[in-house]
């Protein structure tokens, strides 16, 4: 139309085209991720640029302008701060559960502090964003033209990873909103998996088959997510339709204080909730009087975790107040699941099934693309290397043609001619050096081409095979998984109903390992977890308990003095010797020695609590007199100064407790030799012992287990429990080991029953394992033998024992020793 001109046109037409335009826009080219790779055009825009500046994960950092401008200047053509802002999300671990960009600088925090501006930060891409546009440059993708069309930008992903599933996706667009949670990688893999072995069947697998691997959201910042069994399960609802909404809380225990006082500590926040808010929203509440029973709130988060403190008065019940808080703050909260993406440039809403099947297609799509971009370039050289290798079979007669020949283009015309090659066969030859003519030159070429040649074949069968590809999509699932998979972060807590909560719903309920290592680090692994203890450990394995998330760790120390804290809180770990210092995670400071650890259920409230010290000073506790969970420290036993605490048990009441000395006696007496104490008192004495003897020993005992007993010069026997009488406290006990000659003490006894096998420590690090089979057995006067493959570069420091849940597989021959391998 002519500029100056006027055309009449109906309002009503004209209205509706332009805003379904707009709104299309907006879906297409803005709000909404494509199914396939879960990137909005912005985000993949960003990484794609990244890419072509190479800042992989290995090159230094740039500043976030410089990516801010090459984004903008050559593929998105909208405001710099819409850039950044989209960059800087993409860097937050608290808002990505898999961030894509490795942020250096200020880039916000859960308070709500907004990052830096871009030309203070720095950034280039995470190996997980790298690894989204691995294979790009070799065909699997279609490009478009950029804003402009001088350009060239990709329209997906490859995307070797589930992006949409794993990192979720939210945005609002014209008449549509997207809002799919984060999940699990290795749960969102086995689900995959899953599919792909049933893909001839993939109309019978449902959505609860699918929930089997995917046990709903993993949030970024952890917190809990309730799945309500039967006609309110909230997930399988929204995960089967498209649509729902589920129920978030944050993480929460109670700890007690002195004069009935107690404290409500919040660890994990749910997911997209400002921290600084959530304080000023509960400090205003408690000013309105809408919550009260609060005397202080404080914020004692630092780079260990979260902790926000709420102290409560003596006259209300914590519950009551978490219910308030639950009911009028952020602290509980709901997120709605709308699976809305882009599906061939159409937005649709996806059921959980539907996004994965989406995924496997545009991975099998990627590569048959790939493949036939590798066969395409293998063939072609091959072409090439076949010509090569008639032009060595007939060289005298291409030297003589070449040297005949006047011009370059007719040597080529000549050589097509006389070999019948073709012209870039020819052409080949012509640009191969002198060099290439030596023998050794030769065998490589024919080398690479019987290699190529092997390589068309398998990849023609690949392209050939719809199940080889599916099981080229498994392979490079399972290296995602391996390279990525982390524990689950959001605990799912399964009710029945919806009804009111019991203050054990505010905690995870899960069965665990606890991991408590002589260095001081603290970790937990679930039970179907392997621990992995190889024969030169990070750390040596101070005790390994089981326990539930629900129940109390205490720590002692060597001066008598305890502290508990909730195992939920623990981090989770694969292998000794990773976790947190419980200088991190309790009052202890490093100059502490922590010598026993305890793990005590809430709601125990019989039983007791057996203490021993080295001086064999025995005291028995009853577990209701323990203060609970509190952070503040307590003398759980009153120690000598010439003294030290080295360990404590739970015990009935009604069992029998064994203890061994370093110069080779032990005793054998009922427990209830020993009357309970309050405690701070110190105990009685359990054995006479010369003063330059003391315990390496206390174990409740078990009437079929054997006594193993090794030397500090590494001699070892097992005796069976029944040959150590039942005595009185505090007698000299009987023989357990002769010294014989060379040996200075007994540097370390344990019970092991048939089958099981215990861990030698040593002084420079190492473990060894030992079994029955492995010492002399016989009575308590047989002689102990030198234990197998012994060497005296380590001394003997301490013996420990994995129960009978476990079982202790060698996993391969190292020069020191053996790899074990902890299948729980």
């Amino acid at each position: 139309m002519e500029i100056g001109t006027v055309k009449q046109v109906d309002i009503d037409s004209e209205m509706r085209e332009s805003y379904l335009s707009y709104a299309m826009s907006v879906i297409v080219s803005r709000a909404l991720p494509d199914v396939r790779d879960g990137l909005k055009p912005v985000q993949r825009r960003i990484l794609h640029a990244m890419h072509d500046m190479s800042l992989s994960p290995d090159r230094p950092h740039r500043k976030s302008a410089r990516v801010v401008g090459e984004v903008l200047g050559k593929y998105h053509p909208h405001g710099d701060q819409s850039v950044y802002d989209a960059m800087v999300r993409m860097a937050q671990d608290f808002s990505m559960r898999y961030p894509l960009v490795d942020g250096q600088g200020n880039f916000g925090s859960v308070d709500g502090d907004a990052a830096a501006a871009m030309r203070y930060t720095e950034a280039r891409m995470a190996t997980v964003g790298f690894d989204l546009l691995e294979d790009i440059e070799r065909s699997t993708v279609d490009f478009g033209d950029n804003f402009d069309g001088s350009l060239k930008e990709p329209e997906v992903l490859p995307s070797i990873i589930p992006n949409l599933l794993v990192n979720g996706s939210s945005g609002i667009a014209v008449g549509m909103a997207t809002s799919v949670p984060p999940h699990n990688l290795g749960e969102v893999v086995d689900a995959l998996n899953y599919m792909l072995d049933n893909w001839e069947q993939l109309d019978e697998v449902s959505v609860k088959d699918l929930l089997e691997f995917i046990k709903g959201p993993d949030f970024p910042t952890g917190g809990l997510v309730f799945r309500y069994r039967g006609e309110n399960d909230a997930l399988t609802s929204s995960y089967a339709t498209g649509r729902g909404r589920v129920t978030m809380r944050a993480k929460v225990h109670v700890e007690q204080m002195g004069r009935n006082k107690s404290r409500i500590v919040i660890t994990e926040l749910p997911y997209q909730t400002n921290k600084t808010r959530l304080l000023s929203k509960i400090a205003d509440l408690h000013r309105d009087g809408k919550i009260e029973g609060l005397t202080d709130l404080r914020d004692e988060s630092d780079r260990n975790g979260m902790r926000i403190v709420l102290e409560t008065t003596r006259n209300v019940t914590p519950e009551d107040v978490l219910a308030d808080l639950f009911r009028l703050t952020p602290l509980q909260s709901t997120f709605s699941i709308i699976m809305v993406a882009l599906v061939n440039g159409q937005p649709r809403v996806l059921t959980l099934k539907q996004a994965l099947r989406y995924y496997i297609e545009h991975r099998l799509e990627v590569i048959r693309r790939r493949s036939e971009h590798d066969l395409a370039q293998a063939k072609d050289r091959a072409h090439i290397l076949e010509g090569l290798l008639v032009a060595l079979q007939n060289l005298d007669d291409v030297i003589d043609t070449i040297r005949r020949s006047r011009t370059a283009d007719t040597a080529r015309k000549n050589l097509i001619k006389k070999l019948d090659l073709t012209e870039t066969q020819a052409q080949a030859i012509l640009n191969m050096p002198l060099r290439r003519l030596a023998s050794l030159e030769q065998r490589k070429i024919r080398d690479e081409h019987k290699e190529l040649l092997t390589l068309i074949k398998e990849l023609e069968g690949l392209l050939s095979s719809p199940k080889l590809m599916r099981e080229q999509v498994r392979k490079e699932l399972a290296r995602v998984r391996e390279k990525y998979g982390d524990l689950r972060r959001t605990q799912i807590l399964d009710r029945e109903t919806s009804s009111t909560l019991e203050s054990t719903d505010l905690l995870p309920d899960e069965q665990v390992w606890v991991l408590v290592g002589r260095n001081g680090t603290l970790a937990r692994t679930t039970t179907p977890e392997p621990i992995r203890i190889s024969a030169s450990p990070k750390e040596q394995p101070l005790a390994l308990l089981e326990a539930n998330t629900q129940d109390l760790l205490y720590l002692f120390t060597a001066d008598g003095q305890a502290v508990s804290l909730p195992i939920y809180q623990l981090p989770r770990s694969r292998e000794l010797g990773e976790g947190k210092h419980w200088a991190d995670l309790t009052v202890f400071t490093r100059r502490q020695t922590i010598v026993a650890a305890v793990a005590c259920p809430v709601d125990l409230d019989e039983g007791y609590l057996f203490l021993t010290t080295i001086g064999g000073v025995c005291k028995r506790v009853r577990v209701s007199d323990l203060p609970g969970l509190t952070p503040d420290p307590f003398t759980v036993i009153g120690v000598a100064d010439d003294d030290s605490l080295g360990w404590a048990r739970l015990s009935t009441g009604d069992e029998e407790i064994l203890l061994a000395t370093a110069s080779g006696q032990a005793i054998r007496f009922k427990e209830e030799d020993v009357r309970p104490m309050g405690l701070p008192a110190g105990g009685v004495r359990g054995i006479k012992m010369e003063e330059t003897d003391g315990l390496i020993m206390m174990e409740r005992v078990q009437p079929e287990a054997y006594l193993l007993s090794v030397t500090d010069n590494g001699l070892a026997k097992a005796t069976a429990m029944e040959e150590y009488p039942v005595q009185g406290r505090y007698g000299q006990g009987v023989i357990n080991v002769r010294l014989p000659k060379g040996a200075n003490e007994v540097a370390a006894t344990v019970l092991v029953n048939e089958g099981e096998e215990a861990i030698v420590l040593l002084s420079d690090g190492r473990t060894k394992r030992v079994t029955l089979a492995d010492v002399s057995m016989g009575r308590r006067t047989i002689k102990p033998r030198a234990l197998p493959k012994w060497n005296q570069r380590g001394r003997i420091v301490g013996m420990t024992v994995w129960r009978e849940q476990l079982s202790i597989e060698e996993e391969e021959e190292e020069e020191d020793g053996e790899q074990l391998s902890l299948n729980l």
